[in-house]
């Protein structure tokens, strides 16, 4: 009898034991969850961005939306990779809180501001066989146009010249065409609807130039120098390259921006994205 007695002690002593085990891992839990609320609605902010535009915009864009839903995870961030037309377009009939632009607005798209979170530069790529390495605004106007239809005409090879570019409503399309001074007059042998496959295209194609957002430039085609200056981030800063356009967060003027839409806008110009920016290959403002 004494040894069931002990042995009963023990169990129930036990028993005790593991409930205030229990008991404590529960309230740690519950804890720890209270607390990982309490900081993920601290701001108070909450709902969706609806951002879409321009697709040059792409890389910068997927670095800003990961960063801040990581300081707002109760605010979702959205981006319709459509083209900076419709970007604008987006911001003015009000189906987008925030157009995305990656050139400058046109006179007669009026009703909204651009805000420039970045600036880009366009790279004038070839395939990588190509020996041409430099050419001025001249040449690329004249290729362009289809005035100069040899690589022989500009220090090449005898081969034909294949323009590809991207389709009409670019943003890319229309800076390069103005800033060359060549809009309307291309003589283009490929319009694609986005950037990567404009590399795609003149990686396939020993004859091809085109040009691409130096944001999206990859080692599959070669961006030759322009006027012997490089498409990098200090040459695009500095002003030295000359083939460059900005990236735009286009809002309507008659719309005050839901307290989330602003909060994503002053986090995408602040001092503390602009690495964000850098990293995505595109120059920061801030």
């Amino acid at each position: 009898m004494n040894i069931k007695r002990v042995a009963c002690g023990l169990c129930a002593a036990m028993m005790l034991a593991a409930v205030a085990t229990g008991c404590g891992s529960s309230t740690s839990s519950a804890a720890a969850s209270s607390e990982s609320a309490a900081a993920s609605s601290a701001s108070g902010l909450n709902g969706t961005v609806a951002t879409g535009g321009s697709t040059s915009m792409e890389k910068v864009m997927s670095a800003l939306q990961e960063a801040y839903a990581e300081k707002e995870p109760d605010v979702t961030v959205t981006y319709d990779p459509t083209g900076s037309g419709a970007g604008i377009t987006g911001a003015t009939d009000k189906t987008l809180d925030i157009g995305l632009s990656s050139r400058k607005l046109k006179d007669g798209e009026t009703g909204v501001t651009a805000t420039t979170i970045a600036l880009d530069g366009i790279a004038i790529i070839v395939n990588n066989t190509n020996p041409v390495q430099d050419l001025t605004i001249d040449q690329i106007a004249k290729i362009a146009t289809g005035e100069v239809t040899n690589w022989k005409d500009v220090g090449g090879e005898d081969a034909p010249i294949v323009l590809i570019g991207r389709e009409a409503g670019s943003g890319t399309r229309d800076g390069f065409e103005s800033i060359v001074g060549v809009a309307d007059k291309c003589q283009y042998a490929q319009e694609l609807t986005s950037t990567g496959a404009v590399i795609t295209g003149v990686a396939a194609n020993n004859g091809a130039i085109g040009y691409a957002s130096l944001s999206a430039l990859k080692d599959t085609v070669k961006a030759v120098t322009v006027e012997g200056v490089a498409c990098t981030e200090e040459t695009v800063l500095d002003g030295t390259y000359k083939i460059q356009r900005p990236f735009n967060f286009v809002t309507n003027d008659s719309v005050t921006p839901s307290d989330a839409v602003q909060s994503f806008i002053d986090f995408a110009t602040s001092a503390e994205a602009a690495d964000l920016i850098r990293a995505a290959g595109a120059v920061p403002m801030a």
